[in-house]
């Protein structure tokens, strides 16, 4: 028989405990009654116990805080100690996940189990032997523990592994990457910088980063499941009209603690409060121009405009970085367009461009034609831009933006894609500038060795080759390359460097002032990567320039939007994402920057 649990009851007493001596039917022979001796999940988590158990058939009687069972699910559930029955030994967690494939267990019911000890996952877990969960009790709960961001250290998290916790905090939610792969959003107190952003690299940016990784949560979905047909963030679901964005704020959290796969996650709870969002930062309109402006350049990294042949074949080339088919480059194209047309510039710089020439195929050129009649390419005279498959490039509107003197580019050393500059003026009136568009080596750290390897100071791989690129560059641009010596130059494009980074500082001292940090402030941003946000796209420009600037903004439709409403969130996947929508929201995965300059220099 099963003794019934008083109403008012929502923990075990001991006592109690020991009289529960039925067993439902289907139990295991074998295994003890409900209240006999069992191991206590904080011995299960004891390094000095870990060893003794390991192998050894054990029993546990616990309460159900989750199930994760079923097809795509984590194939069991979590157990906690009953809150009268805690030991409270500090720093160890008294919550355990069992991996039961063929069980399920029903939230708040206190169950004995049998299996053995394993690490699985990069976690400590039971592993359900052919025994089913005995039910010894049902409509128990536990207290969830309370967890704040930032941590002092890891051990907190350590310290609460398995168990049921809530995070009293507003969140922020700091990154949507892998919302749309995965169902996971990250989580921070606050949004989290890009630690070469703000510090100088070494111990300051080290410093940075630590901080950073203690400020960090994963919201899981608690599925196994890639690319998820329902997303359930934002509640009900995600879809492109109904976004959740890095910034975005989120109150309310609780769920399961635990560390898979390398990272801490928050596992959802089902029947506990629903979390609460806040479009806290919702999905902007284009920049408007400053009211003083003649001319307004843009700079925008295009995540890989892949035409192939121009003819619609070819797109399967080993270099074809883009997208995989017709259908796809469609959807990029149609993305493009808009937030190229929704930049409402005269001068365009682009990053990430098939370098294919600049005649009728090259998809530069078919670019172009897609803005307009009135579009125009800046071409060098060269079949293409050196020799990597991408390149960078300048478009300009015929009617608003008049070209001066020559399109001009040069060798930067090892690594970097050749830069390419032109000089406009505005239609209307005003001063020449030459806008020369960059893209330097990436921190990928594929085939860096030696000094071009990551130094650990928070700038990456291939600094040094960053820096010989910003020398070779400053150095050209004081020949006036294009042959317009009166013009201010603005250099413009993704350096793959943070503010703080030792290219941008080089620049710097050679007179190029940080028009991003002038005009946006300490938190600006054109990039997210691992929860941290932080610019690698630059406006930088000389005293002559600078004097004509009256605005630079970032327009923020691809950096904070997740990967899922991109117009491929995975090469060779084939057919349209689900998420998929032709508005120039997720675009790329950078941010374009927009500058306005004004016919005079500005009055101080």
């Amino acid at each position: 028989m099963r003794l019934p649990l008083p109403e008012s009851s929502t923990a075990l007493p001991a006592l109690y405990l020991a009289c529960l001596m039925g067993l439902p039917s289907g139990a295991d022979a074998a295994m003890q009654p409900c209240g006999s001796p069992a191991t206590a999940l904080a011995d299960v988590r004891s390094p000095a116990q870990v060893a003794a158990l390991a192998g050894r058939m054990i029993e546990i009687q616990a309460i159900v805080t989750a199930d994760f069972s079923g097809d795509g699910g984590l194939r069991g559930f979590f157990l906690q100690t009953a809150d009268a029955q805690r030991v409270h030994r500090p720093g160890l967690s008294e919550g355990l996940f069992v991996y039961a494939p063929r069980a399920r267990a029903d939230v708040g019911d206190m169950v004995r189990v049998s299996g053995k000890i394993e690490e699985k996952f990069g976690q400590t877990q039971l592993v359900l032997s052919g025994s089913p969960p005995v039910v010894c009790a049902r409509g128990l709960s536990v207290t969830p523990q309370t967890l704040t961001l930032p941590l002092a250290g890891e051990s907190d998290l350590a310290a609460l592994e398995g168990m049921l916790v809530r995070l009293p905090q507003t969140l922020t939610v700091s990154d949507v990457h892998e919302l749309g792969r995965y169902g996971t959003l990250a989580l921070s107190h606050g949004r989290p910088i890009a630690p070469t952003q703000q510090a100088l690299p070494g111990p300051a940016a080290q410093q940075a980063a630590v901080a950073n990784a203690r400020n960090r949560l994963l919201l899981d979905d608690g599925s196994t499941r890639q690319f998820p047909a329902v997303v359930p963030y934002p509640p009900p679901r995600l879809s492109p009209d109904h976004p959740v964005r890095a910034g975005d704020t989120i109150t309310g959290v609780q769920g399961v603690l635990e560390r898979r796969h390398g990272q801490w996650r928050l596992q959802p709870v089902r029947g506990a409060g629903a979390p609460v969002y806040q479009h806290a930062n919702p999905r902007p309109v284009a920049p408007p121009r400053h009211p003083a402006t003649a001319l307004r350049v843009a700079a925008f990294n295009l995540q890989n405009y892949f035409n192939g042949d121009g003819h619609g074949g070819g797109l399967d080339a080993p270099d074809n970085r883009g997208a995989p088919d017709t259908a796809a480059l469609a959807r990029q194209q149609a993305k493009l367009v808009a937030a190229l047309r929704g930049l409402d510039a005269d001068v365009i710089g682009l990053m990430e461009v098939q370098n294919n020439g600049y005649g009728p195929t090259g998809a530069i050129r078919q670019l172009a034609a897609m803005l307009g009649p009135d579009w125009r390419v800046a071409d060098p005279g060269t079949p293409a831009l050196g020799t990597d498959a991408i390149a960078v490039g300048l478009l300009y509107n015929a009617r608003s933006a008049l070209p001066a003197g020559r399109v001009a580019t040069t060798w930067l050393g090892e690594r970097s894609p050749q830069p390419l500059a032109a000089t406009f003026r505005a239609a209307v009136s005003g001063a020449p500038v030459t806008v020369v568009v960059n893209h330097f080596k990436s921190k990928n750290c594929v085939e860096a060795a030696g000094a071009q390897a990551d130094q650990r100071d928070g700038q990456g791989c291939w600094n040094p080759a960053r820096v010989q690129a910003a020398d070779t560059l400053a150095r050209w641009l004081g020949t006036a390359p294009t042959g317009i010596a009166d013009a201010g130059v603005l250099v413009i494009g993704d350096l793959n460097s943070y503010a703080m980074e030792d290219p941008i500082r080089l620049l710097a001292r050679r007179g190029y002032s940080d028009l991003v940090a002038r005009f946006a402030g300490p938190h600006a941003y054109s990039y997210v990567y691992a929860a941290q946000a932080g610019y690698l796209d630059h406006v930088l420009a000389d005293p002559l320039a600078a004097a004509h600037v009256v605005a630079v903004q970032a327009w923020h439709i691809n950096a904070d939007e997740p990967a899922a409403f991109a117009y491929a969130p995975t090469r060779g996947s084939g057919g349209a994402p689900g998420f998929y929508a032709p508005g120039p929201y997720r675009s790329s995965d950078h941010d374009p920057l927009v500058v306005d300059f004004a016919s005079s220099p500005r009055t101080r």
